[in-house]
């Protein structure tokens, strides 16, 4: 028996060799790497480019071998860099090259929809918010520009009304993009609306160990719905009675309708590899673009440094080239500093509602009046209340625990008891989700699930076909007192109808990402907020993806919820901006955007959250988006490139970084000042302080800019502080001219209490009596 020991250490020893591969090392191991590069410098030609990216691929492969076989795609018109299957130690090696300033894995990141794309089970649904402003809606007769709307994606359904080009104007001459051929897709499926389409598919290479991205068609065309969706809300054309099953109909309509459309289809089912959203970018530079819509992001674990996430790199170089970057925050609410995509040179969304609801109300025997519920189904069970009801403790197995079975957790309950009936389940913070249960009790045979859940009562959760309602804790009371008075309880669960002008509204939705950011504490994040929830937006016609009742068609409409869907508003809303505005920068767009925001909902009071706690800037920035507002900000606060280079020093990158990164301005070099706390003075429409101890004053500086109509007025500073906090502004007016249009400010934070704990909320509002310029402010104690 002595030699079973060895018998088992040698197959265990050959076990590892086999997961570690033919190459006997895990450092030899290939994956898709991104060698970013930073900025192209203005004398290197295309050619000396591909050079460089050859050359310096060459230097770390094995000699002989053939790049082809290694390099995937290549950087060239923003940015300079690419992607290639490198091993971990030529990861390493090209890592320390001259020139390069990061190499790292190509992530997968994740669409802002609320649910994963395994179940199509989007939340929720609301009639059209319309962002149009009638006037704005289209640029003005003279002056105005065609503005062009990238969105990174999963692509787009052609055919869908919403993009059809009836009426437009010549495609602009500026556009360089174009309309790639791919898998039931070609160039006439692209018109004066949908100007320009591209898809990044790679093959798979089976000997490269590379699980390659996206695993869907190899087309432009949109199989998912997402990227459809987000198109036509962002620029999508008035589609009268547009409605989910005749659920929230009304018409259809996109941010911005006279804007065109390029869709650039990054993601699949699996998600959106880092490398093929850098070519994007790359393209849409090239392309022409105006804006880009992107509502996809990283994983909150993930935490990528902005030098190695691809979003903020691209989006760097997008914005240098004067093109407005839209993204959305994340979809981790409510927990605090779980927003991506916080970048300063980004426009960060969150997601609110709209004074839209679908109920879903509960008939109990009796004479007892209607409880009232929440969520998206089709029941066909009858409007009378006669099918036995059960609370699913009473159900529970002889195994289970009744806490775990009045939960409704898998195979906690006894089939037999539930079959046919109405069951009532508890619904926590930390359990599976309610679809999943429903699927499980639909399994069993029971008619219908009432889920008690204080979760996001205001995204109703679709269910289609299953009888499914969510009641409140509150409304639960009345269904158990019944339940417990009499001895053969029932009930029926109503299909789902739409409410009109519910109140209140907008909240901030539960699900939307909350700051502060983790990398940027010093800057609030996130910058605004829009509709993300119940939004009514065309949808692909795949018949393998309609989520509506069966027997019915596949709808061109769907009702989806996520700061995927705020996003795309936010830059309908920017598009209209610029079209009034060709020469705005990215940074006049947001500041105008951000300093309009409202704060208030439709019962004239203060928004609060999903939980009914009063909003703070980490849940929706400035406020809620006011597209009526934003066409007349008044003034703006320009963020320069100057700035940006600032804020790279007091992030900690060196300037040699930075000088690979950007082309900077002779002579500038980062100050050996430079800290974290400074980032505070980024000239940026809202103020964030970190680590205030209150012992001494910190001041923070800004400079704002008159665009409006009087060139010579008084603007006169009001202040909204917490009693914790002494506030200063100086000077208090400002006073513009036709000579004088940028005036500075400056701000001192000081403490009244010696007692400081927490975060401090406020605002700075400037007023010349037509507008009102508003900045929220955030102090974090130390």
């Amino acid at each position: 028996m002595s030699g079973f020991p060895v018998i088992i250490c040698l197959s265990f020893l050959l076990f590892l060799l086999l997961l570690v591969g033919v190459n006997g090392k895990e450092g030899d191991k290939r994956e898709v790497y991104v060698v970013y590069m930073g900025a192209i410098h203005s004398q290197a030609s295309d050619n000396t480019l591909k050079e460089n990216h050859i050359q310096l691929l060459s230097s770390i492969l094995p000699r002989g071998q053939p790049i082809e076989k290694y390099l995937l795609r290549r950087y060239k018109h923003g940015f300079s860099g690419f992607a290639a299957r490198l091993s971990k130690n030529e990861a390493d090696a090209i890592s320390k090259k001259t020139g390069v300033i990061s190499v790292f894995v190509d992530p997968i990141y994740q669409l802002h929809t609320t649910r994963s794309w395994d179940f199509l089970e989007e939340t929720s649904v609301e009639i059209e918010w319309n962002p149009a402003i009638d006037a704005g809606s289209s640029p003005p007769p003279s002056g105005g520009s065609d503005t062009i709307i990238g969105l990174l994606d999963t692509g787009i359904w052609p055919e869908s009304e919403s993009f059809r080009d009836n009426g437009m104007g010549p495609i602009p001459s500026r556009w360089n993009g174009t309309c790639m051929k791919g898998d039931d897709f070609n160039s006439s499926n692209c018109n004066k609306k949908i100007i320009g389409a591209r898809h990044y598919d790679i093959d798979d290479d089976d000997d490269s160990s590379v699980n390659v991205l996206p695993t869907d068609v190899d087309s432009p065309r949109d199989d998912l719905g997402h990227g459809t969706h987000t198109a036509s809300t962002a620029a999508g054309n008035p589609i009268k009675e547009a409605s989910f099953y005749g659920l929230a109909d009304g018409t259809a309509k996109g941010g911005s309708i006279s804007s065109r459309i390029a869709m650039y289809k990054v993601c699949g089912i699996d998600g959106c590899p880092g490398s093929a959203m850098l070519s994007a970018f790359d393209d849409a530079i090239a392309d022409g673009v105006d804006l880009l819509s992107i509502s996809i992001g990283a994983s909150i674990f993930l935490r990528p440094d902005f030098s190695t996430d691809p979003i903020a790199i691209g989006a760097f170089h997008a914005v240098d080239k004067g093109i407005t970057v839209v993204c959305s925050a994340g979809n981790d609410g409510p927990d605090a500093q779980s927003i991506v995509n916080t970048a300063p040179w980004i426009l960060t969304v969150g997601a609110v509602t709209i004074d839209r609801y679908f109920e879903s109300d509960v008939v109990l025997g009796g004479n007892s009046k209607a409880v009232k519920g929440g969520a998206i189904n089709f029941s066909n069970l009858t409007k009378s209340a006669t099918y036995p009801l059960i609370y699913a403790a009473s159900a529970r197995s002889n195994s289970s625990s009744a806490d775990d079975a009045s939960h409704c957790y898998f195979d906690t309950l006894n089939g037999t008891k539930i079959k046919g009936k109405i069951v009532v389940c508890k619904q926590s913070d930390d359990d599976y989700s309610t679809i999943e249960k429903a699927e499980d009790m639909k399994t069993y045979g029971a008619a219908g699930v009432i889920f008690i859940n204080d979760l996001g009562k205001s995204v109703p959760t679709l269910y289609i076909d299953f009888p499914v309602t969510e009641v409140t804790t509150e409304a639960s009371i009345q269904i158990m007192k019944y339940i417990n008075s009499t001895k053969n309880p029932v009930a029926t669960i109503l299909p789902s109808i739409t409410v009109p002008k519910y109140k209140p509204a907008p909240e901030v939705a539960y699900f939307s990402s909350r700051g502060p950011s983790t990398e940027t504490s010093n800057i609030v994040k996130p910058d605004i907020s829009a509709p993300g929830v119940n939004i009514l937006a065309s949808w692909t016609q795949n018949k393998d993806n309609n989520v509506g009742p069966s027997g019915h068609k596949p709808s061109h409409f769907n009702l989806v919820s996520g700061t995927s869907m705020a996003c795309p508003h936010v830059a309908g809303v920017a598009a209209i901006i610029k079209s009034w505005n060709p020469t705005w920068s990215p940074a006049a767009i947001r500041s105008a955007i951000m300093t309009t925001a409202k704060q208030t909902n439709n019962n004239k009071s203060p928004i609060t959250t999903d939980s009914g706690h009063a909003a703070t800037p980490y849940d929706y920035g400035s406020g809620v988006i006011n597209p009526s507002s934003v066409l007349q900000p008044g003034l703006v606060y320009e963020t320069e490139k100057n700035d940006y280079l600032q804020f790279l020093c007091n992030y900690g990158y060196t300037t040699d970084i930075i000088k690979n990164m950007t082309d900077i301005p002779n002579g500038f070099k980062c100050s050996k000042n430079s800290s974290k706390d400074l980032i505070s003075n980024l000239n940026y429409p809202s103020i964030a302080i970190s680590d205030f101890t209150g012992k001494e004053k910190r001041i923070v500086n800004r400079v704002v800019k008159n665009v409006g109509s009087a060139e010579a007025t008084t603007y006169v500073v009001s202040i909204k502080s917490p009693p914790e906090l002494n506030l200063e502004v100086l000077p208090d007016k400002l006073q513009f001219s036709k000579s004088v249009t940028k005036l500075s400010y400056q701000v001192s934070f000081s403490a009244s209490s010696s007692q400081l704990k927490g975060d401090y909320f406020g605002s700075i509002t400037w007023s010349d009596g037509t507008h009102r310029v508003r900045s929220p402010f955030v102090v974090k104690s130390s």
